[in-house]
């Protein structure tokens, strides 16, 4: 059986991609700040079949020695792992969020070669496309489209900022050591959550369904935004790792929905929980071209099946009252 890293791997989408390792039969190795931490990775050790096929590791994106000790025997590496601030403000971007990205990522693929690892899939993000106030308005934007760095720091758009520099020195690594490198492109991760701590993602699901932490109670911005459901983005991962024709960039994305539509659809479905009441209007870009990717064969599953099956894992992990209307039946 082939070994596989997944960095970070007690996070949301990474517990997702060593579940889904797991099922598929391979050995999985994972990094985490801590094995011995059962509230953050607790639920890992209780994956079906992990007791059999799951080794944790300690290792942070900064610890070399740690990813390298990860890595050994390990034929593929999935790099899931960088910080997600919950909020925009973020005091020191250069240490929150830009030196784990970047020289994380450069420890990562470092210690891919000194294993001499055969693959790797890099998970970018979405925000390393969007945020391009050149890019042709009535134009989808697909792999060749990049965020503006400039543009991304003079609004502060640190998040954006990190991970496109991570994702633009993955490929350029790639070209420089012929190591085979993957870079996927995420739009907003929605759907359940494995992992006890909430994420923040699905922060902004549960804000237009309850005003706690809804910036402005009842009023809320109709922007644009695309999203993809987190199994949906972890076959993905998957798929670029296993298919040998799979090369340079992806974008994974499913839907392109604006706030004020989205929340109609939630509430059609979910009634009863404090829904935003207000909309402004805000004029934004979000259409992401996942056609490449799709020409691999990838393809994704219903929003509403994803929204039902969010708010059901809410509802049990007490994030949402219970006892509120569930439909009866749903079908796609």
């Amino acid at each position: 059986m082939k070994k596989v890293c997944v960095t970070g791997a007690g996070g949301y989408i990474a517990s997702w991609v060593v579940k889904f390792l797991l099922s598929k039969g391979y050995m999985v190795h994972g990094t985490v700040r801590d094995p011995c931490d059962e509230k953050k990775n607790g639920h890992l050790k209780k994956l079906e079949n992990a007791e059999e096929r799951l080794h944790l590791f300690k290792a942070d994106l900064l610890d070399y020695e740690g990813l390298c000790a990860a890595f050994a025997g390990c034929s593929g590496v999935l790099h899931v792992a960088s910080p997600v601030p919950a909020d925009r403000h973020v005091p020191n971007p250069q240490v929150e969020l830009l030196d784990p990205a970047i020289l994380g990522t450069q420890n990562v693929l470092n210690a891919c070669l000194k294993a001499r690892v055969e693959k790797v899939v890099v998970v970018s993000s979405g925000s390393a496309v969007l945020v391009n106030p050149n890019w042709p308005l009535d134009q989808e934007m697909d792999e060749s489209c990049w965020t503006d760095i400039e543009y991304a720091k003079s609004i502060e758009q640190w998040y954006a900022v990190s991970k496109t520099l991570a994702e633009m020195e993955a490929l350029e690594f790639a070209k420089r050591d012929d190591l085979t490198v993957i870079t996927i492109c995420p739009s907003l991760v929605i759907g359940p959550m494995l992992q006890p701590i909430i994420n923040t993602t699905s922060l902004l699901l549960l804000s237009y369904m309850k005003v706690e932490g809804r910036t402005g109670g009842d009023v809320m911005e109709n922007t644009e935004r695309p999203y993809v459901d987190v199994r949906d983005l972890s076959e993905a991962i998957l798929l670029l790792y296993e298919n040998p024709e799979s090369e340079g960039r992806y974008i994974c994305s499913a839907y392109s929905i604006r706030t004020k539509e989205f929340v109609a659809k939630m509430e059609s479905m979910f009634p009863g929980y404090n829904y935003p009441k207000i909309f402004t209007e805000k004029n934004g870009r979000a259409i992401l071209n996942s056609k490449k990717l799709k020409g691999l064969g990838w393809n994704y599953r219903p929003l509403e099946e994803s929204i039902v099956d969010t708010v059901k894992n809410y509802v049990d992990d007490g994030l949402l009252e219970k006892g509120k209307p569930f439909p009866s039946s749903l079908r796609f």
